[in-house]
Order: structure tokens, then C-alpha cells, then sequence
């Protein structure tokens, strides 16, 4: 077995190192034989304030054990009489661990110049004079260890941390640079990404948490950098609950938008993006130098590639050659997409928090996460800019007068909430309508497995593209079919938001149509419209609700007319009818009557039993967390003051073998107080808590911890978080429950 790592006759220098990750770096290092200065201003979170104590503290602790410490109470911008503490007592520096800091939260546009001084005085400006004072130190004796401070907030961003995460990947910056300066003198620099429960972190963390993310936890890892044995340098590390990881840049392999000899376009930039943006076969440079000479390889590689490429099918005579235009397929492009864009897709067409099955289509954590099949027209449509931009071969198009007729679509098996889709689109005719054309596209959606995932069919009519002697009519698109001439078996309304274009543009198509005044004008609307696929999207949503229970599995196929325009904000109205596995459909705005979906159906796999009449969960099941809402009912009536104490509504969605089967509300915020089955009677719930019968059951007879029960996934918390805490009071002589 290898010796224990020990740092006897080392000097380290920890900033900010009165309590937290900064006291457990200076008792660690002490531990192991280093001699130590513990640096700390003893101020407050914010900056504020000064304080001997806490360095005084951790010093006293550290000599209690038989240590070697003492106490320095500069600021970090006082660098140079840091580093002559460790010179005046010990004669020398080797480590420097830039840990202090503080906190000044605030919102972007609520960041004031002193906000953002501070943290960057600290953070930044502080480590740089700590370190630039004992560099030339490191350098005359050959040997140095320095580890940078950086943050989760700094790597990924974290909303009203502007200064804080500018500051600490600016860190970052300055480590890889220090990494490859300090080569020549054994001059070693690494950032760490800590996550660890502190000062700045005790306050938003439940109890749990905070437990796991003891700083002991961290400390191994700074220890191990700072050793003389470690090889790393200019490394990122993020590590806190005993989980350590490398982070490292990534880029995608890229790709050349210009021909040799022409300037570049932002429509050839628009046309690329896919391969732009796609990391399947990415790189990873290591520096400034490489990543310029990688680029200008790519470069070189592919003009001469385009020197050598044939010209593509009918040349480029120019004209409206139909002829050649039918049956082109294009090269295929690669859509990737993620989890936040399923939801957003859910959030665009309708989906909202106060339908009880919202947590399937609104958080990734859900185990049944699914997206909306109406989805697949995104990545679909994403093919659809290379026919305005000139790909097609005979063919010319003016985008202005480009309208979205019909879409059709058939889904093959359930589309993932995130992954890649190879898109693969074909003409598949064009069509003489006289006043104008129209071109029936298909788009094919394929995995990276080459397994089939959808199929999308576009109708697009081109305004004034007619009368050139084309057929009119063709079996190559899927027809229109007319609903029953009865009565609808089942009708949903749905309002739509003001800003509901605004949104349901951020899933991809950003025509200004939509959402600038001026351009709705020019194109001969009063003002901004609201996407046709958008409400195709909500009677998606309303048939899938009503006749497949949720279920996207059940959806094979959609097609729908794009009959009228809606505006945003108005009411839509989807009346369906039902005819064995079909569900006929038709969509108007209730507003002013008009039809605007039309022609519409969607296939089912299979056909339903029974319409669905209730989005309710069944409350007929017999559970065994009856008895705890009785008890709970029991305690509010004994003990009136809980109502006073608590003030909030909560729901409580029960499952079983994976399915909501009883909903509950505790109100303890109404009169003296009441529990009851399903949704609260009066206003909302502040807290929704979502997990099995079995688990509620053990949680409130203390057999399962609730922090555990959260961390696990088993217990399912929306809405105000912090409510949950209150609970405990309902929870008190567990053994009664």
C-alpha cells in the first residue's frame, strides 16, 4: 500500500479560512504536517464588516492538535502582506489556496457598479494579487501549487449571479493561463468547482443535503492538487458528497458554410447550423494555437474538396424547372435537441401545471417523461429554410409568399424528449393550383440508428407560383377528411395566452410574422398571428387528453387544414368525434366563429374504449394512506393554532404502481382549517407533494427520512419548496401516525 500523502515542511496560504471549505482546507493541511497561515478578514456574506475570530479560532485548533498555524486578518487585495505572513514566519510560500469570497445576489438589470466591484475585487482582483505576490517566490525556488476557486455558477451561469459567475470563470481563464507560465518552474495551477454546504449555501439547501455536502468531503481533492506527487495542471474540477470530475472545453467538429473565393452569408450560417451545433464526432484543443490551426486545416480541406465535386443535378441554367425539382431529396441534416426543449414544445402548445397529469410532460424528473407527438414537426421543419434558400434545383422561390397549407404526420414509435434525429426530406410533387403552387414535401425523422421515428408530410402554397401547365391534383399527399355530420362526442376550450406566439416562436420558427407588428402588416394582418402549427399543436394536446388518456404511445398519425388565422390571446374550440381507432377533429376560435383547423383527424393505434369524461385521478381506490389524512384531519380540529403556524394549502397527489389514484388537499390556511380529497376548493395549493401510498406511510410514521425521500426521487415536490418544511409540525408523535 502507498504511503500516506504528507505535506511536512510545506508553507500553504488558504484565504478565507475562518470557516466553510477554507477551515477544513487549513485543518486538513495542518493534519498531514504543513505549516499554515489561515487568512480571514471576518466579515459578513456581502463583504461586510471585520473580525479577528474566526482565523483565531481555526488557528487554536489546529495548535491544539500539535499544528503549525497562524492568523492573518488583510484582505485579499492586500496580497503581498498574505504572502509576507508565510515569509516572516516560516520563510517561504508553496501553496496558495484562493478560497475567499463573498456574495452580492442581484438580477442582471439590478446590479449596481458597487455589486459588481465587490465580487470582482474579491474574487478576481484578490486572487490575482495573492498569487502574483507569491509567484515569484514559487519561481526562485522551483516549485509551486496554486488552486483557483471557480463555481458551478461560473461554468453553466445561474440567474441573478451575474457578477459572481463572470468573476469565477474568469478564474478559470486565469488558471490555464498561470498552468502554462508556471511549466518551466514546477509551477502547478488547477480550479476547482466546489459544491459544499456553507454560509452561502445553508440557507437555500435542505438539512439532507447540506449533510451530504460536508466540506471533508472537498478538501481530499485540493489536498491531492496541491501535492508535489500530482501530475495535473490547468485542469477543472468540480467535486463536493465524495464525487469528484474532470471538466474539460468541447467543440463540435464544425463545419465550412462559404465556397472558395465568395463571401459568407448569414443564410449559409442559418443552413449549417445542425452541423454547426452537432457534437457526435467532436474535438477537444488544447490551446489558442491548435484551435486556429484546426480551423484553417477545415478550411483548406474543404475548398479543395469543392474544387473536385460535381455540379449538382440540373446544373444551374436557372428557369422554374419543375421536371427537376420533383423527387430531389436533400443531403441530411442532424437535429439535436434536449430536454428543455420537449418542455418548452409542452409549455408552447398548452400544457400547463393545472392539469393533474402535468408532471409527465413538464419535468424531466418524471418517470414517465414524455413529449407531445405533435413535436415531431419541429426537427421535421427544420429542413424546410433549404427550400427557400435556393437547394432545389429548378426551382425559385419567393419566401414571402410561402403559406403552410396542410400538415400531415405519422409517428412510428414514441419520439424521445431529447436525443438526435437524422431529418431526411424529399419534393414529393408540385402541384398547378392556378393561383398559386403547392409543394408537398417529406420529411423522414430517422435515430442515429438509422430506425424510423416519424414521418412529417408539408403542404406549402406559394402565392402566385400557378399556371405553369403542372398537374393539379396528386396521390402522393394525404387527403383531408370531413367529421361526421353529427353532434361532437366530446369538445375542450382552450385560451391561449397574449404571449403565446411569443413562446411557441422559441421553438424554432422565428418568422417575424408572428411577433413584430409591422411585418404582420406588410403581410396583411391587423397584427402578430398565432402560429398555424401552434394550434395544431393544441388539438393535439385536447384529443390526446380526451380519447388516449395521456398515453402517447397511442397516437400513429395527425392530419389537419390550416383553415383560418388565430390571434393570440383568443379561446380555441376542438370538437372530436370518434369512428372506431379515428378521431375526427375541427378547431375554431370561438371568438369570432371562424373554422380554423380543418379536415383534421388523428389515427390511434388502437381504438378507445370509452371517451374520457374527467382528467380527475380515480378516488375510489382503498389506500392505506387514508388513515394518515384522517389522522391529519384529527390533529388540524385539536390543534387550531397549526392553521396560524402554517398558512398554506397543500395537495398531496397519491400513487400507485406508478399512477395517480387519489389526490388530497391539507388547508391550513382557510377558516380553522380542514382535509379533504381532491383539489383545493378555494384558490391554489402553495405546495404540491407527489409519492407512492407505501412511501407516505412510512414517511409519516418515521420509518422513512423526508430529505431522503426527496433526494431519492421518491418524494416529488412543486410550488413552494420551502412550504414543505413547515409540514413537520403535522408530523409531530410520529407513533400515533
Amino acid at each position: 500500500m502507498a504511503a500516506p500523502m504528507r505535506f511536512d515542511g510545506r508553507v500553504v496560504l488558504v484565504t478565507g479560512a475562518g470557516g466553510g471549505l477554507g477551515r477544513e482546507y487549513a485543518l486538513q493541511f495542518a493534519e498531514r504536517g504543513a505549516a499554515v497561515i489561515v487568512n480571514d478578514l471576518g466579515g459578513g456574506m456581502s463583504g461586510g464588516g471585520e473580525s479577528s475570530r474566526p482565523a483565531d479560532l481555526v488557528v487554536k485548533e489546529i495548535r491544539s492538535k500539535g499544528g503549525k498555524a497562524v492568523a492573518n486578518y488583510n484582505s485579499v487585495e492586500d496580497g503581498e502582506k498574505l504572502v509576507q505572513t508565510a515569509l516572516d514566519n516560516f520563510g517561504k510560500i508553496d501553496i496558495v489556496v484562493n478560497n475567499a469570497g463573498i456574495l452580492r445576489d442581484r438580477s442582471f438589470a439590478r446590479i449596481s457598479d458597487l455589486d459588481w466591484d465587490l465580487i470582482h475585487r474579491v474574487h478576481m482582483r484578490g486572487s490575482f494579487l495573492v498569487t502574483r505576490a507569491a509567484w515569484p517566490h514559487m519561481k526562485k525556488q522551483g516549485y509551486g501549487r496554486i488552486i483557483m476557486t471557480s463555481s458551478a455558477s461560473g461554468l453553466y451561469g445561474n440567474f441573478g449571479q451575474a457578477n459572481y459567475s463572470a468573476a469565477k470563470l474568469g478564474l478559470v481563464g486565469l488558471s490555464n493561463t498561470l498552468a502554462k507560465e508556471g511549466v518551466k518552474y514546477d509551477i502547478k495551477c488547477n480550479a476547482i468547482a466546489p459544491m459544499a454546504g456553507s454560509r452561502m449555501t445553508q440557507t437555500i439547501l435542505p438539512e439532507g443535503a447540506l449533510q451530504r455536502l460536508d466540506p471533508k468531503h472537498v478538501a481530499p481533492v485540493v489536498l491531492y492538487l496541491c501535492h508535489e506527487d500530482c501530475p495535473e495542471t490547468g485542469g477543472v474540477f468540480e467535486t463536493g458528497a465524495g464525487w469528484v470530475s474532470k471538466l474539460r472545453w468541447q467543440r463540435t467538429k464544425g463545419t465550412v458554410v462559404r465556397q472558395d473565393d465568395a463571401i459568407m452569408t448569414p443564410e449559409q450560417v442559418r443552413d449549417s447550423w445542425s452541423e454547426i451545433t452537432d457534437f457526435s464526432d467532436a474535438t477537444y484543443p488544447n490551446s489558442g494555437g491548435e484551435s486556429t490551426t484546426q480551423a484553417l486545416a477545415a478550411v483548406e480541406e474543404a475548398f479543395q474538396n469543392q474544387s473536385s465535386v460535381p455540379a449538382p443535378p440540373g446544373g444551374g441554367g436557372g428557369g422554374n424547372s419543375i421536371e427537376r425539382a420533383i423527387g430531389y431529396t436533400a443531403r441530411p441534416t442532424v437535429f439535436t435537441y434536449t430536454t428543455d426543449d420537449a418542455i418548452l414544445y409542452n409549455l408552447a402548445v398548452g400544457m400547463s401545471t393545472s392539469d393533474p397529469d402535468h408532471l409527465k410532460f413538464l419535468f424531466e424528473g418524471s418517470e414517465d417523461f414524455r413529449v407531445i407527438p405533435s413535436f415531431s414537426v419541429i426537427p421535421a421543419a427544420s429542413c424546410i429554410p433549404n427550400i427557400l434558400s435556393g437547394d432545389i434545383p429548378g426551382l425559385s422561390i419567393d419566401p414571402t409568399k410561402v403559406l403552410h397549407g396542410e400538415q400531415y404526420m405519422e409517428i412510428y414509435k414514441p419520439i424521445s424528449p431529447s436525443g438526435k434525429l437524422i431529418c431526411k426530406f424529399t419534393v414529393a410533387d408540385i402541384l398547378d393550383k392556378g393561383s398559386g403552387a403547392v409543394i408537398v414535401l417529406n420529411v423522414d425523422l430517422e435515430s442515429e440508428e438509422g430506425e424510423r421515428v416519424a414521418m412529417n408530410q408539408f403542404a406549402l402554397f406559394v402565392v402566385g407560383a400557378g399556371r405553369f401547365g403542372g398537374h393539379r391534383n396528386t396521390d402522393k399527399a394525404y387527403a383531408p377528411v370531413d367529421p361526421p355530420s353529427r353532434p361532437p362526442d366530446a369538445t375542450v376550450r382552450d385560451k391561449t395566452s397574449i404571449d403565446q406566439a411569443a413562446l411557441y416562436r422559441l421553438t424554432g420558427d422565428r418568422n417575424p410574422l408572428h411577433i413584430d407588428p409591422s411585418f404582420a402588416i406588410m403581410g396583411g394582418f391587423d397584427k402578430p398571428i398565432l402560429h398555424g402549427m401552434c394550434t395544431y399543436g393544441f388539438a393535439t394536446r385536447a384529443v390526446l387528453k380526451q380519447f388516449a388518456n395521456n398515453d402517447v404511445t397511442l397516437i400513429k398519425a395527425i392530419k389537419a387544414r390550416m383553415s383560418k388565422t388565430v390571434l393570440p390571446g383568443q379561446t380555441l374550440q376542438t370538437d372530436m368525434w370518434k369512428e372506431g381507432s379515428r378521431i375526427h377533429f375541427l378547431t375554431k376560435v370561438v371568438e369570432n366563429g371562424n373554422v380554423c383547423l380543418s379536415g383534421a383527424y388523428v389515427d390511434l393505434t388502437r381504438a378507445p374504449a370509452t371517451v374520457t369524461t374527467t382528467t380527475q385521478p380515480t378516488q375510489s381506490v382503498s389506500l392505506a394512506s387514508d388513515a394518515v389524512f384522517a389522522e391529519f384531519s384529527r390533529r388540524i380540529k385539536a390543534s387550531p393554532a397549526l392553521v396560524k403556524k402554517i398558512n398554506a394549502v397543500y395537495l398531496w397527489n397519491v400513487t400507485k404502481d406508478g399512477k395517480t389514484c387519489a389526490q388530497w388537499t391539507v388547508d391550513l390556511k382557510t377558516g380553522s382549517g380542514s382535509v379533504y380529497r381532491g383539489e383545493p376548493k378555494q384558490g391554489k395549493a402553495g405546495c404540491t407533494l407527489t409519492l407512492a401510498d407505501s412511501d407516505l406511510v412510512a414517511m409519516v410514521s418515521g420509518k422513512l427520512n423526508p430529505q431522503q425521500a426527496f433526494m431519492q426521487g421518491k418524494l416529488k415536490v412543486s410550488g413552494n419548496i420551502m412550504l414543505s418544511q413547515k409540514l413537520s409540525q403535522l408530523f409531530q408523535d410520529q407513533a400515533k401516525l
